[in-house]
């Protein structure tokens, strides 16, 4: 479903830092403009079958949003080659897709179009999507009025509504009440069992190893290990809190 072969993303970032995008572009005509170059991934590969449940885990700034965007093809990567097989449904940011003065009707729509669905679609789903996400009272008031937990909880009803081939989570799930999240997880646990793929970024070990069977650790953009959840979960924590014990 997934295969990710030898994949850097590299970004160019000013030295100095440059305020406005006037200034950027005199000094860029003058050639004094100085980049450094930013690598996000550094030969990554990542082969994902059909069924597979992945966690991708690391600290802040390590990649891992990153490749969920070049997994997402919102992303094209500097070098190497990505081949997704199926129909993804990607959570990769809260609001991504929303236009906050919209109503929480009209999103549902626009979110609709995005992920490829017709009108007429959209509107037969509508009922189950709004029912899911518990927002009936507030379907049509602006999308800007929504909590953050509001927000996650429409995006994630619009993306899973239709079962994807693969879902992609990136840490959404930590927004909301913990009676919504476990309503997330058994959706998503209902997904596997009957087959779908799951990509799932997650500080959490504890959602990671309820969720996920194989599990890859990025640091700086590189892949510093991956295998069996529990063994690369375990080696994680150890790294980040050396005096805690290994996870129950």
């Amino acid at each position: 479903m997934i295969d990710l072969r030898d994949v850097s993303v590299h970004y160019r970032v000013p030295r100095e830092r440059i305020h406005t995008f006037k200034e950027f572009a005199i000094q860029w005509l003058r050639g004094r403009v100085a980049f450094e170059e930013l690598r996000a991934l550094s030969h990554v590969n990542l082969r994902v079958r059909r069924g597979e449940s992945i966690g991708i885990m690391g600290r802040n700034g390590a990649g891992k949003t990153t490749l969920m965007k070049v997994i997402a093809r919102v992303l094209r990567p500097t070098a190497g080659t990505v081949e997704i097989r199926g129909r993804v449904a990607p959570l990769l940011e809260l609001g991504a897709g929303f236009d906050m003065e919209l109503t929480g009707r009209e999103n549902v729509f626009l979110n609709g179009a995005i992920l490829g669905r017709s009108r007429k679609e959209m509107q037969r789903r509508f009922p189950d999507i709004v029912g899911f996400a518990e927002l009936d009272h507030f379907i049509d008031a602006p999308v800007r009025t929504y909590s953050t937990g509001m927000v996650a909880r429409l995006g994630f009803a619009i993306a899973t509504d239709v079962e994807p081939d693969i879902l992609l989570i990136d840490e959404i799930l930590s927004v909301g009440d913990l009676e919504f999240q476990q309503k997330c997880l058994r959706r998503m646990t209902d997904f596997l069992a009957r087959g779908a793929t799951l990509v799932l970024v997650s500080h959490s070990p504890e959602a990671i190893l309820q969720l996920c069977r194989h599990v890859v650790w990025l640091d700086e953009g590189a892949v510093v290990d991956e295998g069996p959840a529990r063994d690369v979960v375990e080696a994680f924590v150890r790294r980040a809190t050396p005096a805690a014990a290994a996870v129950g």
